[in-house]
């Protein structure tokens, strides 16, 4: 099975701003590139769904995606997963419960994802845009605890930092500091990921929150509050659907995080004026 990153032969052209520099490509020179490729999901040897990700942390993309698409209501239902190299890609073979296999049945849609896409093969509105419930009100944070995290985020994002390609998701704790992060070509991808991973660890810590490494789309905060996260903060922009969603089920939503700012758009009586962790 690929891994993560592939190196590639390139030319380098570069030039110092003078119009009358003489410009020789480089020869024999080499990149380090994300690997992407089609991972196809089935659950009981029924094809689902195939998506273009990662090969890494599969089985974490494998949970996550069953429980934010509302396939499956537990992990308990999984039987068995297993990652399976392909000619043309990567299955993951899922085993489920009968009872969810029926329900799975029901729900299947057969689609083909671009990078990130998660409305390819809907093909009603009401399945275009599922609102999840009301997410719980427990959670306090400091303005300083998100920056904390986001100032975090870049130190622990080796394939970003490899490749320059892909997204992260992280779960971070009250006080900012970062317990899990996963990275995937996809925005979505990564955030299943981590979700599988936090489910598969036994469950998120609590009290916490999401960072992502992109921007906010509706399936960002769709995939968040399904699972019952309280709050999301992105590096870019919040679409419009994504803050009435948002609004809807009273998540906390922040975006434009940078270095010493960022904007919050809904439910702002989450995050307190001064640090208060250590109370």
């Amino acid at each position: 099975m690929s891994g993560p990153t592939a190196i590639t032969p390139l030319q380098r052209w570069s030039c110092d701003g003078q119009p009358d520099a003489h410009i020789e490509p480089l020869s024999d020179a080499e990149d380090l590139v994300a690997t992407e490729v089609p991972v196809a999901v089935s659950y009981n040897r029924q094809p689902h769904v195939v998506m273009m990700a990662t090969p890494r942390d599969l089985e974490d993309f494998a949970l996550g995606f069953s429980l934010t698409e509302g396939l499956l209501d537990s992990a308990a239902e999984i039987l068995s997963c297993r990652v399976i190299p392909r000619d043309e890609g990567i299955e993951i073979a899922i085993t489920v419960a009968e009872d969810a296999a029926e329900r799975i049945g029901r729900q299947r849609r057969n689609l083909t994802g671009r990078t990130g896409c998660g409305l390819c093969g809907a093909e009603r509105l009401e399945q275009a845009v599922r609102r999840p419930g009301a997410v719980p009100q427990a959670l306090k944070v400091s303005h300083e605890a998100l920056q904390k995290a986001l100032g975090a985020l870049g130190g622990r994002q080796p394939l970003q930092a490899a490749t320059g390609a892909v997204h992260a998701a992280a779960w971070c704790l009250a006080d900012g500091s970062l317990h899990m992060v996963r990275e995937d070509v996809g925005r979505h991808n990564a955030l299943d990921k981590l979700i599988g991973g936090l489910t598969r660890g036994g469950g998120r810590p609590e009290p916490g929150f999401v960072l992502v490494s992109s921007r906010a789309s509706y399936e960002m905060v769709q995939k968040a509050a399904s699972v019952g996260m309280e709050l999301l903060m992105a590096v870019s922009a919040p679409t419009s659907l994504a803050i009435e969603m948002a609004r809807d089920c009273g998540l906390t939503l922040v975006g434009f995080a940078r270095h010493g700012r960022h904007n919050v758009y809904t439910e702002p009586e989450r995050i307190s004026p001064q640090d208060n962790s250590n109370e």
